[in-house]
């Protein structure tokens, strides 16, 4: 489908999307009513500091953000680039040690990632709580810990999702047939055994988080629950399933890529071997699945993603508001925008520039128009992504950072080097 007829659908929807939700002054402080607030926002200007280090993104946002801000609701969007987040959380520091308090600061929104967030949030730099009072907010899945959980710590209401990423599986469809992929760590151990030397997966370690996310998962479905990992890190918790996890993995080395007597580095080597026909799988992040690394020429154009069941770690990205927010008005419906199905479908779609995946829960849409803008950005993806429905049914959270620098230290000890695992 073209980009004008997927902008049609948009257009044909922005009227009937307006879930007029009626927000309450506790759902959005300093405001009585959504309609306020967006009669408010009109003409004003609201100032986006978000990292800037990507030409695409960059007109993605302009385009498919700065264009209906003005036309449907006669807001600016003024887009600051910064080079690190942590120049605009300074920056916020700094206004409020000089007194810049109420509506006298100059950042009006922010993309922001956990630790900066967090930074803010200890010092109650933030507008709040207000997420969840925003109309979209209803297309959000705030029980799911991946998203009311950033860096495992309570976003409770002063960010607002965006975009996400999710671990999940590329095969190459002229090699395998659907149905005998496997759908959970369980079949994987199946599945190499039948089939020697054609799997592998990246060596957990810092730079391959997305092998450390690997070891994680099966942590998960050994121990017969995620919930039981969110939180503060549990050593006792981890002391009783690790050995398990440890030993599933050296059980499958003598059927790995190379025996398991090494494994890839990083996301490059990983693809390099499935793109040779070396091994049967390689992994994704995208929900846009293998289309990015189809576009790229990195993998075979047959090449389709697959997600397991359950268990499959996803992560958020976010917008906040400071508490001096000059045009606090037009940042809510900048962040509402967001939200809106139909720019959720473009930013999935690789040939956009954005390309990253859902922040809302696409099972959560029920205007046939916006339903008809999801439908068409999943046909442009083709066969290529997953079905987001199956994704968010499998997504759960990260999990506390203690647990990544362990995995990582004992994965390399037990698993690589092979010293006796502890009784």
């Amino acid at each position: 489908m073209k980009l004008s007829t997927l902008k049609n659908a948009a257009i044909a929807a922005t009227a009937a999307l307006a879930i007029s939700a009626s927000a309450t002054a506790q759902d959005l402080p300093g405001f009585t009513s959504w309609d306020e607030v967006v009669e408010q926002a009109r003409g004003e200007t609201v100032y986006w500091y978000m990292w800037g280090g990507s030409d695409a993104i960059n007109g993605f946002v302009d385009e498919f953000y700065g264009v209906p801000l003005q036309e449907e609701y006669g807001i600016t969007l003024e887009r600051v680039p910064v080079a690190d987040t942590v120049d605009v959380v300074n920056q916020v520091i700094s206004e409020q040690q000089a007194g810049a308090t109420g509506d006298r600061g100059t950042v009006d929104l922010i993309w922001i990632n956990g630790e900066n967030f967090f930074t803010l949030r200890q010092a109650d730099l933030l507008y709040g709580p207000w997420a969840e009072g925003i109309p979209n907010a209803a297309l959000v899945d705030w029980d799911n810990p991946a998203i009311y959980l950033d860096f495992g710590r309570p976003v409770d209401g002063y960010e607002s999702p965006w975009s996400s990423a999710q671990f999940h599986f590329v095969y190459d469809s002229a090699r395998l047939d659907e149905d005998e992929l496997p759908r959970s760590y369980a079949e994987l151990s199946d599945w190499i055994e039948a089939n020697p030397g054609q799997f592998t997966y990246m060596a957990p370690g810092p730079g391959a988080f997305v092998g450390t996310r690997f070891v994680k998962q099966l942590f998960f479905e050994l121990s017969g629950g995620h919930d039981q990992w969110v939180g503060e890190f549990n050593e006792d918790l981890y002391n009783e399933w690790a050995p398990q996890v440890w030993q599933t993995l050296i059980d499958w080395q003598p059927n790995l890529w190379r025996e398991g007597e090494t494994y890839p580095a990083n996301q490059s080597e990983t693809d390099q071997l499935f793109a040779n026909g070396e091994t049967a799988f390689t992994f994704t992040q995208s929900p846009s699945g293998a289309a990015p690394s189809i576009a790229a020429g990195i993998v075979p154009p047959t090449s389709q993603a697959f997600s397991f069941n359950d268990y499959m770690i996803g992560d958020f990205n976010y917008v906040a508001i400071p508490f001096n927010a000059p045009n606090k008005a037009a940042a809510l419906v900048t962040a509402n925008l967001i939200l809106r199905p139909d720019r959720q479908a473009f930013q999935v779609q690789p040939e956009y520039g954005f390309c990253c995946g859902w922040g809302i829960d696409v099972s959560r849409v029920t205007d046939p128009d916006q339903v008809a803008a999801i439908d068409a950005a999943m046909q442009n993806l083709g066969d290529a992504a997953e079905d987001p429905s199956i994704l968010a049914g499998a997504l759960v959270a990260d999990i506390a950072a203690e647990y990544q620098t362990r995995i990582e230290a004992d994965w390399e000890r037990y698993v690589l080097r092979g010293e006796p695992l502890p009784q």
